[in-house]
């Protein structure tokens, strides 16, 4: 039997094999996958850029297509796992299906809902409370993003 600490760093790297296809793809490095009961229903990367639309985040993404996978709207024994911490419309999707856990790979200083510029999952009476952890692979996750940024503002210097 896989061990729960095991668990969480086999699907972080899951995660973050989705934020990769997302760097690839010059879209902002997040990736995001949704569990149940020990199998991966869905994965997700962002497409914002390709698709010119403001909520194409791994987050809804992952929920859109965990739905469909169980035909329902709520994914109350379901987990995310996401290398950035979510945004305030991703945390808000992260309440709305019920999602039972999400595990952060690492923080978002700047836009981040969950515990960095304010706290949608723990510090509101919404009737549904997503479980967090943090830091889940945090220097693993980090590192993609930051990279992410490098390798723009190179490209930008160049141009």
């Amino acid at each position: 039997m896989i061990e729960p600490e095991q668990n969480k760093i086999k699907y972080m790297k899951e995660a973050i094999k989705e934020a990769k296809k997302a760097y690839d793809k010059e879209e902002i490095p997040v990736g995001a996958i949704i569990v149940k009961d020990n199998k991966i229903i869905a994965r997700a990367h962002n497409i914002k850029e390709a698709k010119k639309d403001t909520t194409k985040h791994a987050e809804i993404i992952a929920i859109q297509k965990a739905s469909k996978k169980l035909g329902a709207w709520r994914l109350t024994d379901c987990e995310m796992y996401v290398t950035l911490e979510p945004c305030s419309m991703c945390a808000g999707a992260l309440i709305q299906s019920r999602i039972k856990k999400v595990y952060i790979g690492t923080l978002d200083e700047k836009t981040g809902a969950c515990g960095s510029v304010l706290n949608l999952l723990e510090d509101y009476p919404f009737n549904h409370k997503v479980e967090i952890e943090k830091n889940v692979m945090q220097k693993e996750c980090e590192t993609v993003i930051k990279e992410f940024f490098k390798m723009l503002r190179a490209k930008r210097k160049q141009q």
